[in-house]
């Protein structure tokens, strides 16, 4: 125990791979990193927008053509005819949001999951991280169909991250850094502080060891003398 507390603290990782394993660590706080949170945040904002995305239009055209459908129908009242539109346009948004919202979550996850991977790993943010993100996710999206369908997507991702990785390298820039050099400062200052504290307590147990060692020198001589 006291080795480990009083021990030099490890220096802040210095190969990809160390800054690649640190990224599903927790720290000292029990919280784990920036990026991590980012991609576990964007994952969950896609499947929102995909949901609404393909979800509205799925719910105003089953509820327009329910309409168009039920004329001969008889209701007990217009509010039963309004619930059951609605009912028939709700069952669509479930049905159709739910495709588009896992389609899209997966696609986020994938691209900023990589696409901050190589940034964590080369220790840079730069916009062929982004490209080469979209076109790996691109490819994974159309492997199915075939090897005319991986080319297609991987170009139509590579297309796709150009401009979203320059757009998001210049509101980070706008922010005064990027993410990765907010990780590198927050590293750097944090082994400075404990650098800082080992070296402090390390000072103290020599002060401690100086006087106990000066202590028992003292009493030596005392029972010399009384000898």
């Amino acid at each position: 125990g006291a080795q480990l507390q009083f021990g030099r603290p490890a220096p802040p990782p210095q190969t990809g791979w160390e800054r690649l394993s640190e990224l599903w660590r927790r720290d000292e706080r029990q919280q784990y990193p920036e990026e991590t949170v980012n991609i576990i945040k964007s994952a969950f904002t896609g499947g929102m927008v995909g949901w609404m995305y393909g979800g509205l239009p799925a719910f105003y055209q089953a509820r327009k053509s329910f309409i168009e459908r039920s004329h001969g129908e008889l209701f007990q009242n217009r509010a039963d005819a309004v619930q059951s539109a609605h009912r028939a346009g709700l069952r669509s948004f479930i049905r159709y949001g739910w495709r588009w919202s896992w389609r899209v979550s997966a696609f986020v996850t994938i691209f900023n999951t990589v696409s901050t991977g190589l940034s964590v790993y080369r220790d840079k943010t730069t916009v062929s991280n982004y490209a080469l993100a979209g076109a790996l996710t691109g490819a994974l999206f159309r492997m199915h169909l075939g090897l005319q369908g991986l080319a297609g997507g991987f170009m139509f991702g590579a297309a796709f991250g150009i401009p979203a990785g320059g757009l998001l390298i210049i509101m980070q820039k706008f922010a005064g850094e990027t993410l990765q050099e907010k990780r590198n400062r927050e590293r750097r200052e944090l082994y400075e502080q404990k650098l800082a504290e080992w070296q402090s307590r390390l000072s103290v147990t020599e002060v401690l060891g100086q006087m106990e060692s000066n202590g028992q020198g003292g009493l030596e001589v005392e029972g010399t003398r009384e000898s």
